[in-house]
């Protein structure tokens, strides 16, 4: 009997974790959990390589959503933002003696009237949208300059004699409006404004919007048509004793009223140097 096993156990396979097995009844199987509805809530899979999104809903798998991946905020920091102006305030600020409607206002102007606020650290701001609420009480006569409008604000500055102009100014020129006075302390010469990137080209060189790359010659067409629209009398702005001041508008590649590319602004000693023509014109043509 004894050579018998020893002679079995001699042929038989070494011990390991290919030939070793548990006992029939050592593991017991778990029964599914039941779910409020019946529904059987499997907790023996995992899911951590999905990704459960937003709007998770019981029963259905984690690569199921009733909300799309990209929503609303998809590449919100590529969208630019415009600080809102309405109509109301701006007549407020003139009444108030903040903003002196016999000169031209842009952006400068509006920041030191405490009009609007803009956060210089936020790269999505590029200037501001003038609105037409308190477009029943505006009374004023202005030569503003904003980044977008809308036909009811247009029609209300031209209705009282005004002019308006819509323009671009990229994210430098926008801080340099903002802070003039950080700007100059810095020691540079004055920059050069960039071009409106291309999906903007359209709007700023359409004459119905105002835009400052639109044809001046088609200007008095559109504000006829808006006036005609609206079914208000256009007023003669040529025999207004502030016609120059109304006509005022900065060159495509100009900042600042007054100040051209190139100029060097010397706030300690109340300066302004200002190169040799022929350095300005090879500046400004580059």
């Amino acid at each position: 009997m004894n050579d018998k096993i020893i002679k079995i156990l001699r042929n038989a396979p070494r011990v390991n974790l290919q030939n070793v097995k548990p006992n029939r009844y050592a593991v017991k199987s778990k029964k599914p959990r039941r779910g409020q509805h019946g529904r059987t809530m499997r907790t023996d899979i995992k899911y951590n390589h999905l990704d459960s999104g937003l709007a998770w809903e019981p029963g259905t798998l984690p690569s199921i959503h009733a909300v799309p991946k990209y929503g609303y905020n998809r590449d919100s920091h590529l969208k630019r933002d415009y600080e809102p102006l309405t109509l109301w305030k701006l007549q407020r600020m003139i009444d108030l003696g903040r903003i002196n409607p016999n000169e031209p206002i842009d952006l400068t102007t509006l920041i030191n009237s405490r009009s609007i606020d803009i956060d210089t650290s936020d790269d999505r701001v590029f200037g501001v949208f003038l609105v037409e609420q308190g477009a029943e009480i505006f009374k004023a006569r202005v030569n503003i300059e904003v980044q977008i409008a809308n036909e009811m604000s247009i029609a209300s500055i031209e209705k009282n004699g005004g002019t308006i102009t819509t323009s671009f100014y990229d994210r430098k020129s926008v801080k340099a409006l903002c802070r003039p006075v950080e700007y100059f302390l810095k020691g540079f010469p004055i920059h050069k404004r960039l071009s409106p990137p291309q999906e903007l080209v359209t709007y700023y060189c359409d004459h119905e919007m105002r835009g400052y790359l639109s044809d001046p010659a088609k200007l008095q067409e559109a504000r006829i048509r808006l006036a005609s629209k609206f079914g208000y009398v256009l007023p003669d702005i040529t025999q207004d004793e502030y016609y120059d001041m109304l006509m005022t508008r900065k060159d495509p590649r100009q900042v600042f009223y007054g100040l051209s590319p190139g100029w060097l602004v010397n706030l300690a000693d109340g300066v302004v140097i200002k190169p040799e023509s022929e350095y300005i014109d090879e500046y400004l043509a580059q």
